[in-house]
């Protein structure tokens, strides 16, 4: 019954669009789809995932795991799935104190970025801006200066040096040089606690204040205790009543001063795509779309889900599709990885690498080979077949775009629509093709 349902599916989709078996943009090989796969490629749009990432990245932007700005991703992600008229169900957890910061310049242009716990917070500065670079040799008075450092070495005591000669705020900023990517924004640590607030900003800050020398610039912190963060889990259930199901998954949550577009903005997105176009076909299994939050800080919401499953649950999961920086734009991440924890096959890496083939894209994917660092983990310790799916360099899953967590993994420098739609039609054919198999 199942394999009619899907016949009629493939047959209808293929004469509402008789080029959906052409060859696929990008690809290197001409398709040979299946009729199941036909519901699904031909209807996945990576521009319609483009314009829940421009809320997410452009209008949201940074979303902090616990904070106001997660929350709003949150109940956007959750809109859109009951909007779809999946049961959506928010699940919420306990994460660490964040420590988070705004530079506002003359122009009035606001970046954000983070904070040392050991400065000065919920407080605000305002004065001239002194570059000292690695602060090897500091003025001996800086009375009301707002104090850059930049690759201050290990050891140093320029930041409490500069503080004593009575900085304002200071700002420590990391810059790197290629092959290396830009660094990102962080909490410095410091050795003593200081008066004044002070910044830990991302590389791109550091060369936009040299190049702009503003006269003054203005800085605030802001200390957010006791947090709750939220997964974001939507199911709709299998059409023959079937007990297992295939998860896709993604975390929405990003890193202080950036927008995550790439990471993980593009996940979250073919996730809400893929939740439109998978919502009514015919399944032996249910569908559920998991969305992660404070991935950022250390897997906190897929940890606490899989913690949370009682033993039958978790043996009921077929397979975790974790979807995790699948768009980027940058050039030579030219290879979709399949990225195992151990580096085994699972019932998910075979499924996208028979995707693959079916699609024509078989010369793009690589793998699986081992790789952590992502939401499959929790599964994987778990005994449940996971993997995670990403576009990086052909040298490696090691080899990230220069962007990453950085206030430039925007839509504009870091999305690439072309690579969304390859994931999309990717984990698509593949999740769909577990779904309908029997258990």
């Amino acid at each position: 019954m199942l394999a009619g349902a899907v016949a009629a599916a493939g047959a209808v989709t293929l004469g509402l669009n008789p080029t959906a078996n052409a060859q696929r943009p990008g690809a290197s090989a001409a398709p040979e789809l299946d009729l199941g796969d036909f519901p699904v490629v031909a209807r996945v749009r990576a521009r319609r995932a483009l314009e829940h990432l421009k809320v997410l990245s452009d209008g949201i932007g940074q979303r902090i795991g616990g904070t106001e700005s997660e929350h709003r991703a949150r109940d956007y992600i959750a809109d859109v799935l009951r909007k779809l008229r999946y049961h959506v169900e928010l699940q919420p957890f306990s994460v660490p104190d964040k420590y988070l910061s705004t530079l506002t310049l003359p122009d009035g242009s606001t970046w954000n970025a983070a904070a040392s716990r050991f400065g000065a917070l919920n407080t605000s500065a305002t004065g001239p801006l002194l570059d000292l670079d690695n602060g090897a040799a500091l003025p001996a008075d800086l009375t009301g200066q707002v104090v850059l450092l930049v690759n201050v070495p290990a050891g140093s005591t320029a930041v409490l040096d500069a503080v004593a000669k009575g900085a304002k705020a200071v700002l420590i900023g990391r810059v790197s040089t290629p092959p290396a990517g830009k660094t990102s924004a962080f909490s410095p640590a410091l050795t003593a606690n200081v008066a004044v607030p002070v910044l830990g900003i991302a590389q791109v800050h550091v060369e936009r204040l040299r190049a702009a020398k503003p006269a003054t610039i203005t800085v605030a912190t802001t200390h957010h205790p006791n947090l709750t963060s939220y997964n974001v889990l939507a199911e709709r259930p299998g059409t023959f009543g079937g007990d297992d199901v295939v998860m896709v998954t993604a975390h929405y949550d990003s890193v202080p001063g950036s927008p995550g577009a790439n990471d993980d903005g593009s996940g979250t997105v073919l996730a809400l795509e893929l939740a439109r176009v998978l919502r009514h076909l015919p399944t032996h299994k249910a569908l559920r779309f998991a969305l992660w939050g404070s991935e950022e800080q250390g897997l906190l919401g897929s940890r606490y889900y899989v913690n949370q499953l009682a033993d039958p649950d978790a043996a009921r999961i077929a397979g975790v599709f974790q979807n995790d920086m699948v768009a980027t734009s940058h050039g030579p991440a030219t290879a979709y990885w399949l990225l195992s924890v151990d580096g085994g096959d699972n019932a998910t890496t075979r499924e996208v690498a028979a995707a693959a083939a079916r699609l024509g894209y078989g010369s793009q994917v690589h793998g699986p080979v081992a790789r952590g660092s992502s939401d499959h983990v929790p599964f994987h310790e778990r005994k449940i077949a996971a993997a995670n799916f990403s576009w990086r360099g052909e040298g490696g899953p090691h080899q990230l775009e220069p962007l990453y967590h950085t206030p430039e993994d925007t839509i504009e420098l870091n999305v690439s629509p072309e690579r969304l739609q390859v994931s999309l039609e990717l984990i698509g054919a593949a999740a769909y093709r577990l779904a309908c198999q029997r258990s």
